[in-house]
């Protein structure tokens, strides 16, 4: 059976922590509704009257490599697609359901497409699994806390065995884990109330999938869900502990870290508006600045960003994400070296943005600029051996204005008299010390 050894889940998750960016993609039959991955729950839709979105479904704009591509031009290091959301419904072709995309008007795997699609570009493949299924028969329906049938009493638990149903389950995670080749990371989804754990006969579960796939990353909600931490916080990890913590729509306030103090791996994972499956009136996205402000506080705070897109029911990814991705890049761009192997700098936050921080470089991030020359606080001046902005490599002097006299202590840099900040999302000091 699987256990826990520290040297070789350091060396397993070194790309991931270096990565630091990704893209989740939520898709599937819910974008033809188009009110969320989660309509069929919220509405409380009847199986039958789900089953119109199956014999309609036929993405004639799907294509992964653009997709992929997107996702690289926006300096993203790895991608992870729902092949199997809650409704139950694969993008795989899965040989233990006819519930799956090979059925479907276009008879394709979108799966299969999509993992050569995202190694075409160099990125890391990542594929979303679900511990859910609402299709299942055997999944509980009346009385779940979930399930689009929970408050209908027709669709009682009592001829439904749960056991086939993990049995299913399990055969399901065995073909994505054997079918497509080597799996940067499987992101499990999600475990409540009493669904958790032995309940999805977890450790035979994980044993499986490290048996099959040695190297994969996975996350921790086989234990919890978007909340809590799991068992590698307490020092204990289960066979089936997660390798990293996925706080969902929010930024951990500290970062994260285990009961002895010592930092956990994490991922925010963050909709660019309020949905994680495309909705179509949902125009509520959060500005570029915004989100590249956010994936430096996760970096800063020790933590990865995954940003998701919900493409339609054509397969295009909706115009307000590309037209941000696209903003992400081009700072990416010059930026990038600010992010990718990044980290906590160990320094106190400053006012006017944030520090990450790879060995001797220390990225100052400056979301607003300040009156008189910069305060680079936390370093010392016989520290310092050079002052460039990231952006384009030009020298920063060391000030030697009289307005600072009275802080001898601090290093200040001297970016000359124009107020405006070169870039106006996140202007990049690189800070190399001796």
């Amino acid at each position: 059976m699987y256990k826990f050894d520290r040297g070789n889940y350091e060396k397993r998750m070194e790309w991931y922590t270096n990565a630091r960016f990704g893209m989740f993609i939520h898709w599937g039959l819910y974008a033809i509704p188009a009110r969320g991955e989660w309509v069929r729950s919220t509405e409380e839709i009847p199986k039958e009257d789900y089953m119109q979105y199956f014999e309609e479904f036929d993405p004639t704009d799907y294509n992964p490599s653009a997709w992929a591509k997107a996702a690289k031009e926006a300096g993203m290091q790895y991608v992870v697609l729902t092949a199997k959301h809650h409704d139950g419904f694969c993008l795989f072709d899965s040989q233990y359901t006819d519930f799956k995309s090979t059925n479907t008007r276009c008879g394709r795997d979108f799966v299969a497409e999509f993992i050569e699609a995202v190694r075409a570009e160099g990125l890391k493949v990542g594929l979303y699994f679900t511990l859910l299924d609402w299709y299942h028969p055997d999944y509980p329906h009346y009385g779940d806390k979930i399930h689009p049938m929970r408050n209908n009493p027709e669709y009682g638990n009592e001829n439904r065995n749960f056991d086939n149903y993990l049995t299913y389950m399990h055969n399901q995670v065995r073909e994505i884990c054997t079918n497509y080749g080597k799996l940067d990371l499987l992101w499990f989804d999600f475990s409540y109330d009493d669904m958790r754990g032995e309940t999805w006969r977890a450790t035979e579960l994980m044993d499986m999938v490290r048996t099959l796939q040695p190297d994969v990353v996975i996350d921790n909600r086989l234990e919890v869900s978007g909340e809590g931490y799991g068992s590698l916080a307490t020092g204990n990890p289960t066979p089936y502990h997660g390798d990293f913590v996925s706080p969902e729509q929010m930024i951990p306030p500290d970062g994260i870290c285990d009961v002895n103090g010592n930092d956990l791996i994490w991922e925010a994972c963050v909709t660019m508006n309020n949905n994680w499956g495309y909705h179509a009136t949902d125009h509520f996205f959060k500005p570029a600045g915004m989100l590249i402000k956010k994936l430096v506080e996760c970096v800063s705070k020790g933590g990865n960003m995954l940003l998701n897109v919900g493409p339609d029911a054509r397969g295009n990814i909706p115009d307000e994400s590309m037209n941000i991705l696209r903003v992400i890049g081009e700072w990416m761009k010059k930026n990038r070296e600010s992010i990718y192997g990044c980290g906590k700098a160990g320094i106190e936050k400053p006012d006017y943005g944030r520090i990450t921080r790879n060995g001797k470089k220390l990225y100052f991030h400056l979301f607003e600029n300040t009156i008189g020359p910069v305060p680079l606080t936390g370093i010392k001046k016989e520290e310092v051996k050079k002052i460039r902005y990231l952006g384009s490599k030009a020298e920063i002097p060391n000030s030697t204005s009289w307005v600072h006299s009275d802080y001898p202590d601090i290093v200040f840099a001297d970016l000359g008299p124009d107020p405006i900040l070169p870039d106006e999302i996140d202007t990049v000091l690189e800070v190399t010390l001796k």
